[in-house]
């Protein structure tokens, strides 16, 4: 009895691996393949950390049975060698040097989620904003990339633009995507050096997001572009967070709350797509040395991701390490956040300030043009 479970369990261990191993490939995909054309693919996309762990454990389970399967699991292992570039930095940690070096520039990125509060009072989330603010001054960027930025000239709400050209940033160019009257939330660019040249394009309807923005920024005898965007977000409610907690919890309404959850993935990957067909065919247009900033709302392993950064450097990946984790809710894998540059910079150092005021994380980095 004892052996014949031992061969049920084996035989079990093995389909779970096989299973585990086809998704993680068809995950793999995911870059390669429209959403349009297969969606499904597209969401595995989305799990691709959590199957390469599992992968890795069966790996370590076939390695511990001193069972030869270990061999076909590396295999496969290794046939996502792209999407495991993408997703984990493998940099030694170091310390962030935040005495700046001549000729080198910080820039940061961060998606403020409204500032929490927009009316003037003296609130929690008021004072939560002010903790934004201040984090902003503290870490004194040359240019500063704002996504889910809010501004209204209405004397009841913040005047944020105010607020952050008083740090220190005289010139700035802002989306103003209306959001009711007097109110006004998009992305923003805020920079100490003066603006050349700004431009703005609106993605289509329906898609319920922040257009893309830019600025020409001339940095001593150089001009530079700078991008700044936030991408189709899913929306979920407190209602879809807790109907994935019910997921988790495999509750009575799984079917129905799965569906729920991924119509709205579904929609957003499919949008988002689009969205970053129209940022490369604009950034393959800039005449000068680009920095791209923004809120992808996709991870690495996604056609997002791969379309829009294309053969540019992504900050993270070159001086992070591990996942660098953006997102501060849903899944601990969630990079969502990017600074990218092309190759006439050199990227010198990268950091992600892990303060749980805004859902994001706030990233920066320091570059430098590379010599003509």
């Amino acid at each position: 009895m004892p052996s014949r479970l031992r061969i049920i369990t084996r035989r079990t261990l093995v389909v779970l691996n096989i299973i585990t191993a086809v998704l993680y490939l068809l995950s793999c995909l995911a870059p390669y393949i429209k959403p349009a054309n297969s969606w499904v693919i597209a969401v595995l996309g989305l799990g691709f950390p959590i199957l390469l762990a599992l992968l890795i454990g069966f790996i370590f389970l076939w390695l511990i049975l001193k069972l030869r399967r270990v061999w076909y699991s590396l295999v496969v292992l290794l046939a996502g060698y792209k999407s495991i570039n993408v997703s984990i930095a493998f940099n030694a940690p170091s310390a962030f040097q935040y005495q700046k070096k001549p000729n080198q520039i910080r820039i940061a990125s961060w998606n403020v989620a409204r500032f929490l509060e927009w009316k003037r009072n003296s609130n929690e989330k008021s004072q939560i904003r002010l903790k934004m603010l201040d984090q902003i001054h503290k870490q004194d960027p040359d240019i500063l990339c704002l996504e889910e930025f809010f501004h209204s000239p209405d004397s009841a709400f913040y005047n944020n633009i105010s607020e952050i050209k008083a740090m220190g940033y005289p010139y700035h160019y802002f989306s103003y995507d209306p959001d009711g009257d007097k109110q006004f939330i998009g992305a923003a660019i805020f920079s100490k050096y003066p603006m050349l040249d700004t431009g703005l394009v609106r993605y289509f309807r329906p898609s319920m997001t922040e257009a893309l923005v830019h600025a020409d920024i001339k940095v001593n005898d150089d001009t530079i572009r700078v991008f700044a965007t936030h991408l189709q977000s899913v929306q979920f409610r407190q209602k879809d967070y807790e109907a994935i907690d019910e997921i988790k919890t495999a509750s009575d309404s799984l079917i129905g709350n799965s569906k729920t959850v991924l119509a709205k993935l579904r929609k957003a990957i499919i949008l988002r797509a689009s969205q970053a067909d129209i940022v490369r065919q604009i950034m393959d247009d800039s005449p000068y040395p680009t920095i791209f900033c923004g809120d992808l709302n996709d991870t690495p392993n996604s056609y997002t991701y791969f379309t829009i950064r294309g053969d540019m450097q992504d900050a993270f990946l070159e001086k992070g390490f591990g996942i660098g984790r953006t997102f501060s809710s849903l899944s601990p894998t969630l990079r969502i956040d990017y600074i990218l540059t092309d190759d006439q910079f050199s990227i010198k150092q990268f950091t992600r300030i892990v303060k749980y005021l805004s859902d994001h994380f706030m990233i920066m980095a320091d570059v430098e043009l590379k010599k003509k």
